[in-house]
């Protein structure tokens, strides 16, 4: 039986292939990471379309250094640091940006089929928008790149006690907010 290989392996097979190939092969690394990057920036710049900017710029890095990505040991790590650090900078650089109400434009490739589950995550989204940054990256980074303390601390380049300690309290606030809000999470 094959078990699907850990997300991490994947993205460095595809480094692996990128540094082989060079550019002809940076369309399976899109492929693979563009949504969950996005998703990262996105809670970051708190605006989706800056997020793609921040993406594009980071893949357009990678793409003209097809090497880069394979001589680290772990290149997913590598990727959500760079997609990061860029967003930070635009953050930085954008003094007057505004974020959205709705947060239906991070739902990326709904399926028609979970059009019931659509409030439910609106609400959980906007709930996180609501939360730090600091805070709203850590719960994206554990929660949907299904990532360690540890590893999160890398990528964010903190302490695992301080990554800890920030997901513990946002899941906190996170649950008194939708519990505000009246959210029932077991449909979730």
């Amino acid at each position: 039986m094959n078990l699907p290989k850990p997300f991490p392996d994947r993205v460095r097979y595809c480094a692996a292939s990128l540094a082989e190939h060079g550019q002809d092969a940076i369309g399976g690394l899109i492929d693979l990471t563009l949504q969950r990057l996005v998703r990262l920036a996105t809670t970051i710049t708190r605006n989706q379309h800056d997020a793609e900017d921040v993406v594009q710029a980071v893949l357009v890095r990678v793409g003209t250094q097809p090497a880069l990505l394979s001589k680290l040991e772990n290149p997913w790590a590598y990727l959500l640091k760079m997609t990061r650090n860029e967003a930070l900078i635009l953050v930085r650089r954008k003094k007057n940006w505004f974020s959205c109400d709705h947060l239906s434009d991070l739902l990326i490739q709904r399926r028609v089929d979970e059009v019931e589950r659509h409030e439910v995550y609106r609400d959980i989204w906007l709930a996180l928008r609501r939360l730090p940054v600091e805070q709203s990256e850590v719960v994206v980074l554990k929660i949907w790149e299904q990532m360690t303390f540890a590893e999160i601390a890398s990528v964010l380049e903190l302490s695992p006690s301080t990554v800890a300690s920030r997901y513990r309290y946002a899941i906190a606030k996170l649950g008194k907010i939708l519990r505000h809000q009246g959210v029932e999470l077991n449909h979730v």
